[in-house]
């Protein structure tokens, strides 16, 4: 294969995620476009809820390796070379960076919900 087409990506993880593919794109798309504009209103990163984002991205993660192992016909002790350990460290990556935007997303508009709702 000398070139990526993105036709077979999209394939690939047709085939790997199944149903599930759809929906995960969805909750990617929606969650940046949530964060940018939290971000755009708050004017702000919120160190507090940063940290605390920080903290669960690494169980998200982890989270992300277990669905790896689960939709590949391989396990962690199959890696072998360089490239199969840069995978799963890209993926682990992955799901710690997404999962601490999600969840300082989510407390960033669960926080201005909620000051909004209050007592009044």
């Amino acid at each position: 294969m000398k070139e990526l087409d993105p036709i077979v990506v999209l394939a690939v993880f047709e085939e790997m995620l199944g149903a599930f593919l759809w929906p995960l794109v969805a909750v990617v798309v929606l969650g940046l476009v949530a964060f940018v504009v939290l971000l755009a209103r708050e004017r702000r990163v919120v160190s507090r809820r940063l940290v605390g984002a920080e903290a669960l991205g690494v169980l998200g993660g982890v989270v992300a390796l277990v669905v790896m192992a689960k939709v590949s016909s391989s396990g962690f002790t199959d890696a072998g070379g360089p490239a199969d350990w840069f995978l799963i460290a890209a993926v682990f990556g992955a799901g710690l960076v997404g999962s601490t935007i999600l969840v300082y997303t989510l407390a960033g508009w669960w926080r201005a919900w909620r000051g909004s709702v209050g007592p009044g």
